[in-house]
C-alpha cells in the first residue's frame, strides 16, 4: 500500500512540473511575440488575395401557391339535394360535386316544354290554313280568267257584274293567301320563342349539378344537404361557395424580387429552393413574372412552377429560393472584411513587401456574401489586412500573422 501512494505521488509531481514547463514555453513565445511587436510594429492578421469563383445571388423567401385555386358555386339558387365530397377529396374535372333541387325550375322548364308542343301544332294548324287559302285562290283565280276570256271572246255573252264579282272573289282569296303565311310566319316565330325558354331552362336545369372545373383537392366545404344556396351570379348578395377547388398536383411559388434586380431576371433562369418543412432542396426555373414593379413594395411578382405529383408539398409552405444573377470563374477575389468605404471609394490596407502598410483603392465587381471580386488596385497574393482596419495607418510597419477564412464554394455563399 505504502508503494502504491509513493508511485501516485511521483505522477502527481512530474504532472505538476510537465504543465509549469508548458505554461512557461508559451508565456515566453508570447513575450518574444510581443517584444517583435514593440520593436517592429503592431501585429497584424492579413489574407492572401485567391483566385476563385464566386456569384451573385439573393436569397428570397416565397410561399407556395396552387396552381388553380377557386371557389366554386352554384349558378342557379336553390337546396341542396346531396353533396359528394368533402375537405380533402380528390376530384377530376368534371365530376359530379352536388346536386341541387330547385322546384320551380322543374315547373319553368316544364311550361317551356309545353309551349314548344304548342307552338308546334300551331305551325301544322298555320300551314293547313295556307293551303286551303292557295286552293281557294287558285279555283276563283280559274272561274275569273274563264269569265272574263269569254267576255272577251264574246261580248254580251257574260254579264260584266259576274266577271267583277269573280275578279273581286279571286282577290280576297290572294288576300287570304298572304294572311295564311303570316299566321304561319308568327307561329314560327313563336316556335324559336319557345325553344330559346325551353334551352335556357334546360340549361339551368344542368346547372342543378355542379361539377369540378379541374382536377384537384377539396380544401374548403361550406355547405351540407338541404342548405339553401344562393345563385353565385347574383351582384346583390354575398353569395357562399358551395367548395373551394384547389390544383395542387402543380404549384407555384411566388416571389417578391426586389427592384434593383428586377432586370437580371429572365424566363428559364434556374432556381434553387430550400423547403424548411421537409428539409430538403427543389430545382427549378423561372417561369413568368410581372413585367411590372408593385408601387408599395418596390418588388415584382416572379414565379416558378414545380411538379407535385407525388403530393409532398403543400400549399402555403414557405422556402428559401436562391435566384443566382450573374457568376464570375477564376475571379481575384479578397474577404469582405478587408474592405472599407471613404468618400465614396473601397479602400484596402495591403502589406507589401517590406511588412509595411499600403492604403489602396479598389474596384469591385460581383459581391457575394463573404467576398467581393477586385478588378482593379490588387494582384494575386498580395496580402491585405482584415478586421480593425483603423488602427493601422498608410506606411506604417507591421508584423503580418496570416491566416486564412474557411474555404467557400460557389453558389451564393461566397
Amino acid at each position: 500500500m505504502k508503494t502504491k501512494l509513493l508511485v501516485a505521488g511521483g505522477i502527481i509531481v512530474v504532472a505538476i512540473v510537465w504543465a509549469f514547463t508548458v505554461r512557461r514555453g508559451k508565456a515566453e513565445a508570447d513575450d518574444s511575440l510581443r517584444t517583435a511587436a514593440n520593436e517592429t510594429g503592431a501585429i497584424a492578421a492579413v489574407v492572401r488575395v485567391q483566385r476563385g469563383a464566386i456569384e451573385n445571388s439573393l436569397t428570397i423567401s416565397g410561399e407556395f401557391r396552387p396552381f388553380q385555386d377557386v371557389d366554386v358555386h352554384a349558378k342557379v339558387a336553390g337546396y341542396i339535394k346531396v353533396i359528394y365530397v368533402d375537405v380533402g377529396d380528390h376530384v377530376k374535372t368534371g365530376q359530379t360535386l352536388a346536386v341541387l333541387e330547385v322546384p320551380e325550375l322543374e315547373a319553368q322548364l316544364s311550361g317551356a316544354t309545353a309551349a314548344v308542343a304548342r307552338s308546334e301544332e300551331e305551325i301544322n294548324r298555320a300551314k293547313g290554313d295556307v293551303e286551303r287559302a292557295k286552293s281557294a285562290h287558285m279555283a276563283s283565280h280559274a272561274m275569273y280568267e274563264r269569265l272574263r276570256q269569254a267576255a272577251e271572246t264574246r261580248p254580251g255573252l257574260v254579264a260584266q257584274q259576274e266577271v267583277d264579282d269573280a275578279m273581286a272573289k279571286d282577290q280576297e282569296n290572294e288576300a287570304q293567301v298572304s294572311s295564311a303565311k303570316s299566321a304561319l310566319s308568327a307561329a314560327e316565330q313563336a316556335l324559336a320563342v319557345a325553344n330559346a325558354n325551353q334551352k335556357q331552362y334546360a340549361a339551368l336545369s344542368g346547372y342543378t349539378k355542379i361539377v369540378a372545373p379541374f382536377t384537384g383537392v377539396i380544401t374548403l366545404r361550406n355547405a351540407d344537404t338541404g342548405a339553401l344556396i344562393a345563385a353565385g351570379t347574383s351582384s346583390n348578395t354575398q353569395a357562399m361557395p358551395v367548395v373551394r377547388l384547389a390544383e395542387i398536383s402543380k404549384l407555384r411559388l411566388v416571389l417578391p424580387v426586389p427592384e434593383s434586380l428586377a432586370a437580371q431576371i429572365h424566363l428559364g433562369d434556374p432556381v434553387k429552393v430550400h423547403v424548411q418543412a421537409l428539409n430538403e432542396d427543389f430545382v427549378g426555373k423561372v417561369s413568368r413574372f410581372a413585367n411590372s414593379l408593385d408601387l408599395q413594395t418596390r418588388t415584382m411578382e416572379t414565379e416558378i412552377d414545380f411538379e407535385n405529383k407525388s403530393g409532398r408539398l403543400y400549399p402555403g409552405m414557405y422556402a428559401q429560393t436562391v435566384l443566382e444573377t450573374s457568376s464570375r470563374q477564376s475571379a481575384l477575389l479578397v474577404p469582405l472584411e478587408a474592405l472599407t468605404q471613404k468618400q465614396g471609394d473601397t479602400h484596402v490596407l495591403v502589406v507589401n513587401a517590406p511588412d509595411t502598410v499600403e492604403d489602396r483603392v479598389v474596384k469591385l465587381g460581383l459581391q457575394g456574401k463573404r467576398r467581393a471580386e477586385v478588378v482593379d488596385g490588387l494582384a494575386e497574393g498580395d496580402r491585405v489586412i482584415i478586421g480593425n482596419q483603423s488602427q493601422f495607418r498608410n506606411g506604417e510597419k507591421v508584423v503580418p500573422k496570416e491566416t486564412s477564412l474557411p474555404s467557400l464554394e460557389a453558389g451564393g455563399t461566397n
